[in-house]
């Protein structure tokens, strides 16, 4: 079980090494902004390394909606985020589940992640694996609750599609742990990712506000017991930087009894 963080874009493996990381997620670009990434300097680097990469989709990427403004240019950025990710050798490309607006059928939405799947079909499919990530908030989100997410993975039958199991993201949505990782594979089959991250807010609060794997409002215990029934590669999206997602993998490693 290869354990890392997610970390600064700049020198993604000086990252790694201060942490004593195995895997590092990152941005390729602006979370929150529409422009394209741009090939990386370091790329030859990053493809040599014995880190595992993994790139996080922009923030603002939302293929459910049935806004056009946003769904359209939505799908062209998760695919030239996909072939940038390519470039450098990453093993998944991380996306939120999005949501439609408050009104509108959701049922649009699934459809929406069908045809962006079938929008990238038709210039060779993803060139890397995608990971839907489940989401903390919204009522109309295609990946907060479990229900929804089978919806979605009906929609997406025909294409292959990965899953990112984020621990506060399901808490704070509302669906209990104990268990969850056998109710998660019963739908997608598949966990291919952890985001291993205690909660500031409580149960189905909707709050997306990680907090240290031994702070928050989860017991520790329960979370190593998710990450170990995942087995799946960990990545901490935890505060405290070098210091605190450095203990946090240590606890990790520690817990799950695997060397650094």
């Amino acid at each position: 079980m290869r354990i890392g963080a997610h970390v600064d874009q700049a020198d993604p493996l000086a990252e790694a090494d201060a942490r004593s990381a195995e895997a590092v997620q990152f941005f390729l670009s602006d979370p929150q902004g529409w422009k394209a990434p741009k090939p990386r300097a370091d790329a030859d680097r990053l493809r040599a390394a014995e880190v595992d990469l993994y790139v996080h989709a922009p923030y603002v990427i939302n293929v459910a909606t049935l806004n056009n403004r946003i769904r359209i240019p939505s799908r062209k950025l998760l695919l030239g985020h996909a072939h940038a990710a390519a470039e450098i050798g990453a093993k998944g490309l991380i996306v939120h589940g999005g949501h439609v607006n408050a009104g509108d059928d959701l049922s649009v939405g699934f459809d929406n992640w069908r045809k962006t799947f079938a929008y990238a079909a038709e210039s060779g499919g993803f060139p890397l694996p995608i990971l839907i990530e489940n989401t903390a908030g919204g009522d109309n989100a295609c990946a907060r609750r479990l229900d929804a997410l089978a919806r979605l993975w009906d929609a997406l039958s025909d294409h292959e599609v990965g899953f990112c199991l984020d621990t506060c993201h399901a808490y704070a949505g509302g669906e209990e742990l104990l268990d969850l990782v056998d109710r998660v594979k019963a739908i997608t089959g598949r966990i291919d990712l952890v985001h291993a991250n205690n909660s500031k807010g409580g149960f189905n609060s909707g709050q997306d506000r990680h907090d240290n794997l031994d702070g928050g409002t989860i017991d520790p215990e329960l979370l190593v017991a998710v990450i170990r029934a995942a087995g799946a590669p960990v990545i901490v999206e935890t505060p405290g930087g070098v210091a605190g997602q450095g203990a946090d993998i240590a606890f990790l490693r520690e817990q799950l009894g695997t060397g650094a």
